[in-house]
């Protein structure tokens, strides 16, 4: 769910997130609530929930779970009104993080992201100062032990992607927000599993750390995650090469 891009593919890739997939689905279904509440019911008409629905199936999410939160959103069915809101701060090092958070509470929510900001040695920052370093892009990652770089790339590219990469045996397609829903169409056209797809945040420039600066920055982006109101954490933080959590 983070904007540390990379890094967080990484992890799902070697199966570290596995434990959090429940949590990982609680803040899909809160993303696709609030588009439908937003927007209305009809992915047609609402890009944002078409997207949140998209990013939710790339996740192996049921449909049941999604038509659910659709209904949640419409009023169909009984649920929560969330408030969007999002902070910037910064991370040891001068690491620019974004904090996008979906809550019920927003005192608690305020509350809770100051105090694991000051617990692991951040700041929250003017408004601007951060989000003016990244860029919104689609990303969709792919296994890259079950296609290669050559297959994804001919689909990718004709479906209006930008770039594919591939780094730690991990594909990734980036494209614009725009291109983002025909690139992943391409893509599950030929049948190629995704690992996750959704339009995110991407950093313009990193900023690289020693180990310990980037074991502490990620410490705490990680308790961001954690927390319930949370929906997104973006960083500019460079992982250093060869580069192993705790």
């Amino acid at each position: 769910m983070s904007g540390h891009s990379k890094w967080a593919t990484i992890k799902h890739a070697k199966g570290i997130a596995d434990q959090k997939r429940g949590q990982m689905f609680t803040k899909l279904i809160k993303e696709i609530s609030i588009a439908a509440r937003m927007g209305g019911g009809d992915q047609e008409g609402n890009p944002r929930l078409r997207t949140a629905v998209l990013k939710a199936r790339a996740a192996n999410m049921p449909k049941d779970n999604i038509d659910r939160a659709i209904k949640k959103g419409t009023g169909e069915l009984e649920g929560v009104t969330y408030e969007e809101l999002t902070y910037e701060a910064f991370a040891g090092g001068g690491v620019g993080l974004l904090i996008e958070v979906l809550t019920d509470n927003k005192n608690r929510a305020a509350a809770d992201v100051r105090n694991i900001l000051t617990r692991g040695g951040g700041e929250l920052a003017k408004a601007g100062s951060v989000s003016r370093l990244f860029t919104r892009k689609g990303v969709i990652t792919i296994d890259g032990e079950k296609y290669t770089e050559d297959q994804v790339m001919e689909v990718a590219l004709d479906g209006g992607a930008e770039d594919v990469t591939t780094d730690e045996g991990i594909i990734e397609v980036s494209s614009t927000p725009e291109d983002f829903e025909s690139v992943l169409n391409a893509i599950n056209a030929k049948g190629i599993e995704t690992m996750s797809a959704e339009v995110s945040m991407i950093a313009e420039t990193e900023v690289s750390l020693d180990n310990d600066g980037t074991a502490k920055d990620l410490r705490m982006i990680d308790k961001l995650e954690e927390n319930d109101d949370v929906q997104n954490v973006y960083s500019n933080l460079a992982i250093p090469e060869g580069f192993e959590a705790e």
